[in-house]
């Protein structure tokens, strides 16, 4: 039996792969890693040069186009484009997808309105992804960089452009929760299309398995899977909140409550994939890995105002959640906070950690807000 200790650990200082927000149109993006700044006006033109050539370049249009439609048809003749163009509501604001063909590139654009007052029109947003010919199969990233705006504050939560184009959400249905009396609601293909996303960001990472910015592609898509999964769990998540909310329970002892709960799901791994069960699948069928389970614990604790994440290691091939309460047990610190950690995938405390898994040099802080 693996030995159980109270520790107290430091993690390297957390490493900030942040998304990058536009102050003056409110947009974000969450490049895929590797991305560098090339050229621009930081205000409304953006330049960025990725691996194998990759280019992904934004431009705001205030003025001067009516509506998607118009930029399209001025951008496909000005490029000499030979891709097709699908229309498509994002939110509840007109979009459009491009596929891109035009002088030895290939690659995806995609047109979005932005929110703007004293404006004739919706200002446009215009992202186009794309490489060279000859350079391979390049879609991970153009479609993963794609997939990372955010419009606004409102669409960081909900699924990116790409996948809500891809996939449509359908009607909503409701299903138990696992391990409760209660239901939630969902929508009919949110457990599909979370895990077509999970898997295509795990063949992005992959490619990143021996570059040496590969922890900061892991938190990236860490950080994918949570933007893409909140809104698909949200129902969810508040109704596992309320079943402890109101009853006198403290922090630590509503963290309890939480975990005991995922301890509790079927213990599942797939190898050959991303390993990583969708959380509409991990909270409806009560199954999961660590990692899917660690991500679910910290939602629920953040839907409560309860400071939680979760930590990975590649060496250990494990995850568990971290949390800030008080209360004795192993603490791992990065950023001036001293992280409870707790297990996912064994009934025992909170604070409790493996004596085999205890090197904080092999973890990574994740965290989503």
């Amino acid at each position: 039996m693996k030995r159980i200790v109270f520790l107290l650990f430091f993690l390297p200082s957390l490493l900030v792969a942040a998304p990058l927000y536009s102050p003056s149109w409110g947009f974000w993006l969450d490049l895929p890693e590797g991305y560098a700044y090339v050229e621009g006006n930081n205000v409304d033109r953006y330049s960025f040069q990725g691996p194998n050539g990759a280019m992904f370049d934004i431009a705001v249009y205030p003025n001067g186009y009516e509506d998607t439609g118009a930029l399209v048809r001025d951008i496909n003749r000005r490029l000499g484009n030979g891709g097709e163009t699908a229309f498509f509501v994002y939110g509840d604001k007109n979009a459009a997808l491009m596929e891109l063909r035009f002088k030895g590139f290939i690659g995806w654009g995609l047109c979005l309105e932005l929110a703007g007052d004293g404006f004739r029109s919706p200002p446009l947003l215009l992202a186009l992804a794309y490489s060279p010919a000859g350079m391979g199969e390049m879609d991970l990233f153009h479609l993963s960089a794609l997939d990372s705006l955010a419009p606004s504050n409102a669409e960081k939560r909900i699924p990116g452009p790409i996948m809500a184009f891809s996939y449509p959400r359908g009607e909503q249905v409701t299903m138990p929760l696992a391990g409760t009396a209660a239901t939630a609601q969902f929508r009919e293909h949110d457990a599909e299309a979370a895990q077509v996303l999970i898997e295509r960001e795990f063949a992005l990472l992959r490619h990143y398995e021996f570059a040496p910015n590969w922890q900061e592609a892991w938190i990236r898509y860490y950080r994918a899977i949570y933007r893409d999964s909140f809104d698909r769990v949200a129902d969810a998540v508040v109704c596992l909140a309320r079943q402890w909310q109101g009853t006198a329970l403290d922090d630590r002892a509503f963290a309890e409550k939480a975990l005991a709960l995922v301890q509790g799901y079927l213990y599942e791994r797939d190898l050959s994939g991303s390993d990583f069960v969708n959380l509409v699948s991990a909270v409806t069928d009560g199954r999961g890995d660590c990692d899917s389970r660690a991500m679910l614990w910290a939602m629920i604790l953040m839907q409560s105002n309860i400071p939680a994440g979760m930590m990975v290691s590649r060496e250990y091939g494990h995850a568990m959640g971290i949390i800030d309460i008080p209360g004795a047990g192993a603490r791992f610190e990065t950023e001036g906070v001293k992280w409870l950690v707790a297990e996912t995938t064994k009934i025992i405390s909170i604070g409790l950690i493996a004596q085999d898994m205890s090197n904080p040099e092999h973890w990574l802080g994740v965290f989503f807000d």
